[in-house]
């Protein structure tokens, strides 16, 4: 367990993220009273609640791993946007106290790009049938979710948006590489497209991308 204290002090300040290569560097201001931090991370749209940290969800950084590494570095991992909150830390009869600090001075934001998703629809029609067989080829950097992406029909254009048709969801998660989504048949005169289900949120994602 953690002992925690609140503070009105703004001891960590200033806190910058970036992206240097393949690793996350957070740099911030580290006042001399400070002997070591606590570093958090969480998802940028997770809610937080610092009664529930636990000391997994935390790493100990001292004054001179920061020195000797120009700042807190860790590799990038997947995409998406991260909070991170720089806790100071005290010593109190010997034992270590994560303070609390009011306000957002202690946080940094960071964004690791977004993954590209290409998608294509392709079409097999017949003089003879009032239907087209199509098959929908997604191709993906990283694992998507099944809520992520729905695929909207319109009929005698293609569709603005998702709610310019009607819009069907995918079934499955999507495999990083490519995915053929099983054939389906539709109206000669139907167009398809792809749409993020939440336009906002996966949006910041993800980049798709039709080919």
């Amino acid at each position: 367990m953690i002992e925690r204290e609140e503070t009105v002090e703004r001891l960590i300040k200033d806190v910058v993220c970036q992206i240097q290569g393949n690793e996350c560097v957070i740099t911030w201001h580290w006042p001399e009273s400070v002997p070591f931090v606590y570093v958090h991370r969480m998802p940028f749209d997770a809610s937080f609640e610092p009664s529930a940290i636990t000391p997994g969800d935390v790493k100990l950084y001292t004054r001179e791993e920061y020195k000797a590494n120009l700042g807190y570095r860790e590799p990038v991992e997947g995409i998406g946007r991260h909070t991170y909150r720089i806790f100071p830390g005290q010593l109190r009869d010997g034992k270590r106290v994560m303070l609390l600090p009011r306000g957002e001075a202690h946080l940094g934001h960071l964004s690791t790009g977004k993954a590209k998703i290409y998608y294509s629809v392709k079409s097999k029609k017949s003089w003879f049938r009032p239907y087209q067989t199509i098959q929908i080829r997604i191709f993906s950097e990283w694992p998507i979710a099944s809520e992520v992406l729905c695929y909207v029909k319109k009929e005698g254009g293609y569709p603005s948006g998702r709610e310019d048709g009607t819009q069907y969801a995918f079934i499955r998660d999507l495999e990083p590489g490519e995915n053929l989504m099983p054939e389906i048949e539709i109206g000669k005169n139907d167009f398809i497209r792809l749409f993020f289900t939440d336009g906002k949120k996966y949006g910041e994602l993800y980049e798709l991308i039709p080919e």
